[in-house]
């Protein structure tokens, strides 16, 4: 993942007002437990407009789904419901030749009540003047436990520890 891409990525969020929460191991990074992470995992409130909006800006910057769909499939909520219960599908994996090192896992079912969520985000900047939305560290360490990889489990030892470190200080 290239950190330029990402900056990218938020600043055409932002610039089109799109509510969006970033999670995974980016949010895990901005969280305090410095790890490598392979791509940007991001909640997109599902919200029709939103979502269109944010699908629109992701076919700006040349992103493209993995699986042989087109990109603006992504918005009918009777397809994304489909694949999950055929195919298991929990994100839509994009990538763009334009940022070829960086890419985009698309929660396909909201994991979360996204409005509660929203509110308790952490704001904070991928780049001087780029603030970005990230997952707040509740709901961030929720989604780890349901998910229960050993990588999560470890995310979750880790950033538990800084939390408590933080309050020990």
């Amino acid at each position: 993942m290239e950190a330029g891409s990402v900056e990218t990525i938020v600043r055409v969020f932002n610039a089109n007002g799109i509510r969006y929460l970033i999670a995974g191991g980016l949010a895990v990074v901005a969280h305090g437990y410095v790890r490598f992470t392979a791509d940007v995992d991001v909640i997109i409130d599902l919200e029709p407009a939103n979502l269109s909006q944010a699908i629109s800006a992701l076919a700006q910057l040349e992103y493209r789904p993995r699986a042989p769909v087109g990109l603006d499939e992504f918005v009918d909520p009777e397809r994304r419901l489909r694949w999950v219960r055929e195919k298991g599908l929990t994100v839509f994996s994009l990538y763009s030749s334009r940022h070829p090192a960086t890419e985009i896992n698309l929660f396909v079912e909201m994991p979360l009540d996204f409005e509660r969520a929203y509110q308790a985000a952490a704001r904070m900047e991928v780049a001087p003047g780029v603030p970005a939305t990230f997952i707040g560290l509740e709901d961030l360490l929720r989604l780890k436990r349901q998910a229960g990889r050993p990588q999560d489990r470890l995310d979750i030892e880790k950033l538990t520890a800084l939390r408590r470190g933080a309050t020990d200080a």
